[in-house]
């Protein structure tokens, strides 16, 4: 499964980074690199940059098989 989100940000966020889509950073094994406690996930934007965001902020915009 491939997944797209759009990152919502907070107030803290930078607007360069809101309301962008990204994709989830993947392990070796398909799954997606995330917190222990499932609080934050590693994503990789459009432009190729790789941030760390909290998952609560992500909204799912496509699921394709």
């Amino acid at each position: 499964m491939r997944y797209r989100y759009m990152y919502l940000g907070d107030r803290s966020t930078r607007n360069a980074l809101r309301g962008r889509r990204c994709n989830p950073q993947r392990r070796p094994d398909g799954r997606c690199v995330v917190s222990t406690r499932m609080a934050t996930a590693a994503v990789i934007f459009e432009d190729g940059a790789r941030h760390v965001v909290a998952r609560r902020r992500l909204r799912l915009l496509e699921k394709t098989a």
